[in-house]
């Protein structure tokens, strides 16, 4: 076949296109629906596989995170303070491999004021000193929390980014004094900006730090627990046995029994990439079985309206076998006609699926993010709709007897 006659045939294909356009219209929605679930499912899984790098990268491969109580196996009534000063001190002391020990313990939904500004539902955590170092945090300025702030219950604070930037704005906050709940603290550092946001935690840029000590006696707290442990250790390597000996010291120092469960639960960076992967995976069956179902919806519209076309246009089809075109011909023009259809339905399926994307993503659902991985995929699949689901019905164009098509009888 010609170049020349390819074009021709591409141009009578296209023009049937436009001549029927309520059918075309079917058609390209069918698929645009099926390919903007297969856009979700490929930028989903992307920004899965990015939060949970962001993830790993601020939790730390060389810590573990301690919180009071059993996640897994948690009861009605059962104790989530369970961690204590003793504990802290006794993983301090006799940890192997242990270089850094943060108790923490938090408050949210508080107010926060500077001036004539209110801000509000900010997560106060009260930590002892050092707060940026065990958690790779680095200071955008000021300073952090000392040992003599914890030792005294000083009023400090260090500022996440975001209560910085809503109270001041590009000013700088270090030495002023901001109240929190109407008690007066004074700034003396601002955290760097994390822009990251999920989890329990919400938008982990909104806190404010002040001394362990401080928080439990500003809001009455119990003064022997605290809610989570922050453990740092050298050789990053040796994770696993360093979790087992943390796991067992605590399960000593709490007189748990051999089958009695943890009353305290451990979590590593391990443990955020096995959670993202389990999150991952159920994402991609429910968006993959949506995604395919779509797309055979979509297939299955183009090959009944195209299966009723060949019907309708039977005269069309005769008249181009009594002139001399050939099957593959007809054949040709009937799988472009598809194929058209479904790029148009592709590429309108890709803009919906980045467009419902971006709703999620501004609702904290998923992180939405374009590729060009989604635009060839979702190009790929529409194709593959329109040869394979076009391919019976311009076969049957193709084997039409030419006279009984004139007559109208195809």
């Amino acid at each position: 076949m010609t170049p020349r006659l390819l074009a021709r045939i591409t141009n009578m294909g296209l023009g049937a296109v436009w001549a029927f356009k309520l059918r075309s219209l079917f058609v390209v929605l069918g698929v645009a629906f099926g390919i903007a679930s297969l856009t979700l499912i490929i930028t989903a899984v992307d920004g899965a596989n990015r939060k949970a790098m962001e993830m790993v990268e601020i939790f730390g491969p060389d810590a573990a995170l301690v919180f009071g109580g059993n996640f897994m196996k948690r009861a009605v009534g059962m104790r989530t303070l369970t961690l204590s000063r003793e504990d802290a001190q006794r993983v301090q002391d006799s940890l192997p491999g242990a270089y850094q020990v943060l108790p923490m313990r938090a408050k949210s939904g508080q107010t926060v004021k500077y001036g004539n500004k209110n801000y509000q539902d900010v997560r106060i955590i009260g930590a002892t000193n050092d707060y940026s170092k065990a958690w790779n945090w680095p200071l955008a300025e000021g300073r952090d929390i000392s040992p003599e702030d914890e030792r005294i219950g000083a009023k400090i604070a260090l500022l996440g980014h975001k209560p910085s930037v809503e109270l001041f704005g590009q000013e700088s906050p270090v030495g002023k004094v901001i109240y929190i709940n109407n008690v007066p603290f004074q700034v003396v550092g601002t955290l760097s900006y994390r822009g990251f946001s999920g989890g329990g935690g919400g938008d982990i840029d909104n806190r404010i730090i002040i001394p362990l000590s401080t928080l439990m006696q500003r809001y009455n707290l119990d003064r022997k627990y605290f809610r989570a442990l922050r453990v740092k250790f050298y050789e990053p390597d040796y994770m696993p046995a360093h979790m087992e000996n943390l796991r067992s010291l605590l399960r000593h120092q709490h007189n748990l029994k051999d089958g009695e469960d943890d009353d305290f639960t451990i979590l590593t960076a391990d443990e955020v990439l096995k959670f993202m992967a389990m999150f991952k995976g159920g994402l991609s069956i429910f968006l993959g079985v949506t995604a395919t179902i779509a797309m055979l919806v979509g297939g299955f519209v183009l090959a009944n309206l195209f299966s009723i076309s060949v019907s309708e246009r039977a005269e069309e089809i005769g008249l181009k076998k009594a002139l001399g075109a050939h099957k593959s011909a007809i054949m040709i023009q009937f799988l472009i006609e598809a194929c058209a259809l479904t790029l148009i339905g592709g590429v309108l399926g890709l803009f919906l699926g980045l467009g419902l994307g971006q709703f999620l993503t501004r609702l904290d659902i998923l992180t939405i993010q374009f590729s060009w991985k989604a635009f060839f995929m979702a190009l790929a699949g529409s194709q593959g709709v329109g040869l394979i689901f076009g391919l019976k019905p311009a076969k049957q164009a193709a084997d039409l007897d030419p006279i009984q098509a004139l007559r109208g009888d195809g």
